[in-house]
């Protein structure tokens, strides 16, 4: 926490879809790192996403209503410029294997030459979550399968509802 007259703002940027227990525990845990946290759900009209992103910022919001600290936002553009617009000094990432470091690095590299002020810091995945993805969770969902304990249980429903719904009726 910040200790002089500026608090520490820090911006989690993700596309969050759907939020995972892996993203709700890097929420608290980097919530004890910052004076305010911002979620930030990326706007990507690139990306075929199952949840709007106005879904995802309410699931967010629902899933950390207990954090006084931690606020729920959206964005498009350059994630640097965001952080900056925000007065934050932290772009805060979640590394889960080696595979993710190689990529993120390279984003953080070019968000330090964009807005140098802002500092990328990188969280370790618990264990207990270093497997999990938004991708993974809803292939094996799609498939029938159990995520319970990798999303808390209002995200299980709503995904199995939104699932429901875009899947063919069968001949």
């Amino acid at each position: 926490m910040s200790t002089n007259h500026h608090p520490v703002v820090a911006i989690y940027p993700g596309s969050f879809d759907p939020p995972t227990n892996g993203h709700l525990d890097l929420i608290f845990r980097g919530s004890r790192l910052a004076d305010q946290l911002v979620v930030a759900v990326l706007r990507n009209e690139e990306k075929r996403a199952l949840f709007s992103v106005e879904e995802r910022v309410e699931m967010l919001r629902e899933a950390v209503a207990g954090y006084p600290n931690v606020t729920v936002d959206s964005f498009d553009g350059l994630l640097a410029d965001y952080a900056f617009r925000r007065g934050a000094r932290l772009i805060l990432r979640g590394i889960r294997a080696v595979s993710d470091y190689e990529f993120e690095l390279q984003m953080a590299l070019m968000n330090r030459r964009l807005r140098p002020e802002v500092e990328t810091v990188f969280l370790m995945a618990a264990e207990a979550y270093s497997f999990l993805s938004s991708r993974i969770v809803k292939e094996v969902i799609r498939l029938g399968g159990n995520v319970q304990g990798l999303v808390p249980p209002a995200i299980e429903e709503r995904l199995r509802r939104r699932l429901a719904e875009n899947r063919p009726a069968r001949p």
